[in-house]
């Protein structure tokens, strides 16, 4: 039996779907399924059930689970699997597997003018500006743009929507890397690989896997490209309402193509409050290092997590807005840095954090969730690699998170998913619906 391409594979599932979200609406679409309080209202909408997302959800004690499989169960998967699997709910065979790769690469090519955009700005840009703006250059590229200008049936939208999604898939590692050397003066551009996967051609085409070593130093690239995968897999997706998928759904639910709506959801990902924990959270981490003139011992963490917490701030990476366990994320992190980097300095701090924060936070009484979230050690691993550039962080993030937006994308293309638009009311009109109530 042939391997199905990907876009075969969808076009098989579609009618059911479609068939099933046409049942719900035919059946119960009067149901209530959420209620809104005024402080989440004037909160962020924190915690309204006010939109569907199939790829994944986020359970309180369980953590991250794609398309049925809890995260943990995902870290030996490749991320072009798991993108597979956030559109299909199924894992590709082998020989899909294969062909998925192939057609990756075939998509792989970035266009001359998006490199003399890139050459073109300043010195200074951010990298996520610069990422950025080569997603929104590259708009010249989008099929779903110019088969809808020639008028394309409703029903045919998730088709060239796939084909954007894969271009963006296949290149936008290409261009992460380019940004890297580019705005970080790291030598000339590295093309990419016909024979290395996603992952790792990411690594090769940064430099990170070719480092200057001093006499007695060994290294694998195997290592550093199992991290790039492993880094890539857990931060893929994150629900439908975290800033970057929200306002990449938006964007897209006005029919603007994959380029535009990837666009901006980068855009969301680049604000602090989002995009920027991990590399605030390897901050806190050499600085306590360079307090201590090293790994300080378990004590002296406990010690200074009271100091932080008593001074009215915080322990970066501890605590999250929806779980209460352990981000099984930061496991998958720290479980590698055990095996490939237990010695380290930065990551043996990492982990006495994590055996004293949680009891100490426990005692302080006024932490909700006292466990690590992903950001508490993923940055510890790209230091150890070679990634000493803060800024760029949040463009490896980017790389990855580009998974869940498309495959979202893609579906509610498929399922005809309309025009984002929720009613918004006034602070007087809140204040006389209390008054009522």
């Amino acid at each position: 039996m042939m391997a199905k391409t990907l876009k075969q594979r969808l076009a098989e599932q579609i009618p059911a779907l479609r068939e099933e979200r046409a049942a719900l609406m035919r059946d119960h679409r009067d149901k209530v399924i959420s209620q809104v309080t005024v402080e989440q209202a004037i909160g962020g909408m924190r915690g309204v059930k006010g939109m569907v997302c199939d790829t994944s959800v986020v359970e309180p004690d369980t953590g991250l689970v794609i398309r049925n499989i809890p995260i943990k169960d995902l870290t030996e998967a490749m991320p072009e699997e798991i993108f597979w699997l956030l559109l299909t709910g199924e894992k590709p065979t082998k020989e899909e597997l294969a062909g998925f790769q192939k057609e990756l690469k075939k998509a792989g090519k970035v266009p001359d003018y998006v490199w003399k955009v890139l050459k073109a700005m300043p010195k200074t840009s951010h990298p996520m500006v610069m990422l950025d703006t080569a997603i929104l250059a590259m708009e010249n590229e989008s099929l779903f743009r110019k088969r809808y200008d020639k008028g394309m049936p409703k029903q045919d939208y998730w088709d060239p929507m796939l084909d954007d999604a894969i271009r963006i898939l296949g290149t936008i590692h290409t261009i992460a890397a380019g940004v890297y050397r580019i705005r970080y003066k790291k030598g000339a551009l590295i093309k990419p690989s016909p024979k290395l996967d996603w992952g790792a051609d990411y690594c090769r085409m940064l430099g990170i896997d070719n480092p200057k070593l001093k006499k007695g130093e060994k290294f694998n690239k195997e290592d550093v490209y199992a991290m790039m995968r492993l880094y890539l897999v857990l931060h893929s997706d994150h629900e439908g309402g975290n800033v970057s998928a929200n306002t990449c759904h938006t964007v897209g639910s006005a029919l603007s193509d994959a380029y535009y709506a990837v666009s901006a959801g980068l855009n969301g990902l680049a604000g602090p409050l989002h995009g920027l924990a991990n590399q605030e959270c390897l901050g806190w981490i050499l600085e306590t290092m360079k307090k201590f003139n090293g790994a300080p011992t378990e004590k002296q963490l406990e010690d200074y997590a009271w100091e932080t917490l008593k001074s009215g701030k915080v322990v970066p990476g501890y605590g999250h807005a929806v779980l209460r366990i352990t981000d099984p994320r930061f496991d998958a992190f720290r479980a590698f840095g055990h095996k490939y980097m237990p010695n380290d300095p930065v990551f043996l701090t990492v982990d006495r954090v994590f055996n004293v924060v949680p009891k100490v936070l426990k005692e302080h009484g006024k932490a909700k969730d006292p466990w690590p979230n992903v950001d508490a050690g993923s940055g510890a691993l790209l230091y150890y690699y070679g990634l000493k550039e803060f800024q760029y962080y949040t463009v490896l993030f980017s790389v990855s998170r580009a998974m869940g937006m498309l495959a979202q994308l893609v579906i509610n293309r498929a399922l005809g998913t309309p025009i984002t638009r929720p009613k918004s009311v006034s602070t007087e009109w809140l204040k006389k619906q209390v008054l009522k109530v």
